[in-house]
C-alpha cells in the first residue's frame, strides 16, 4: 500500500521525484556526466591575424576504414577494425619524421612510418561513451599538429589538445567534431555536432563563446571574421554579422 501511494505521489509531482527515488531513500546521482560545456562568455581581445594553414598534400601515406595505414602496399600500422563506423576518407598527417592518424576507434596514434614504431596512442573521446554513451567514436577529421601540441576531435564528444611528445591530454572539451576545424592565433574555432560554433582557447581549453550555426560545415577565418556556410561571425564575441 505504501509503495502504491509513493508511485502515485511521484506521478503527481514529477519534479519532486526527479532526483529522489520514491521507493529507495536517498538522492539519485547520474552515472554518466551530462556533457555540458561551460561557456565563459568572454570576449577575444587578441584578434588573430590569420588562420594557421598546414600543407599535407605531399604526405604519401594512406589509411583505410579498418584502421590500417599503408606506405604503398607496405603496412606501417595495423589498428583494430570497428563494427560500426561512418563512411569517410581518412588521411594521415605527416609532421617531420612522424605521422599522426585519427582512428575509427577514437584514438590518435603517432607513428614513425619508416621503422613502424608506435610513439604513442591517445584516447580522444568522452570516457562514458564506452559504457553507455555514443556508439561511434570515429575521428573523421584530420588532426592538426601546431607547435608542440596536436589538436584532434571526433564523434566521441571530445575535442582535445595532446602533447606532441607524449600524447598526454593537456585538456579536452566535451564537444563532438565531425567537420575540420580551424586554428587562428591562440584559438581553435570548431563547428560541433550539436550545431554550434565554439571558440576554444588553445592554452587551457576555455570556451570563450558559443554560437548556433545553420550549416554543419568546416569554418574558415579571415580578417576577424569566421565564416560557416553563408553565415559570418565576429571573432571577438561570436555575434552573427548582419
Amino acid at each position: 500500500m505504501q509503495r502504491l501511494i509513493a508511485i502515485i505521489a511521484c506521478l503527481v509531482g514529477l519534479v519532486a521525484c526527479d532526483k529522489h527515488d520514491p521507493i529507495l531513500s536517498g538522492t539519485r546521482i547520474a552515472i554518466f556526466d551530462t556533457g555540458d560545456v561551460t561557456v565563459a562568455s568572454q570576449q577575444i581581445t587578441d584578434i588573430p591575424t590569420a588562420a594557421f594553414t598546414y600543407d599535407n598534400a605531399s604526405c604519401p601515406y594512406t589509411q583505410d576504414l579498418s584502421n590500417i595505414i599503408w606506405d604503398g602496399d607496405r603496412r606501417v600500422f595495423t589498428g583494430f577494425p570497428t563494427a560500426d563506423t561512418v563512411q569517410f576518407s581518412p588521411r594521415p598527417v605527416c609532421d617531420g619524421a612522424y605521422l599522426y592518424a585519427g582512428l575509427t576507434t577514437g584514438e590518435v596514434v603517432k607513428i614513425n612510418p619508416k621503422t613502424r614504431q608506435i610513439k604513442w596512442i591517445s584516447d580522444v573521446f568522452r570516457p562514458s561513451n564506452l559504457t553507455g554513451g555514443a556508439s561511434l567514436t570515429d575521428i573523421i577529421v584530420p588532426v592538426v599538429p601546431y607547435g608542440k601540441s596536436v589538436y584532434a576531435g571526433g564523434l566521441g564528444d571530445a575535442f582535445c589538445r595532446l602533447s606532441a611528445a607524449t600524447g598526454d591530454q593537456q585538456w579536452c572539451v566535451g564537444i563532438g567534431v565531425g567537420v575540420p576545424f580551424v586554428i587562428a592565433g591562440n584559438y581553435a574555432f570548431v563547428v560541433a555536432t550539436d550545431g554550434n560554433l565554439y571558440a576554444v582557447a588553445l592554452a587551457d581549453g576555455t570556451v570563450y563563446w558559443r554560437s548556433p550555426v545553420r550549416s554543419s560545415v568546416a569554418p574558415t577565418y579571415s580578417d576577424g571574421v569566421i565564416t560557416v556556410g553563408d553565415e559570418k561571425f565576429d571573432v571577438a564575441n561570436g555575434n552573427l554579422k548582419k
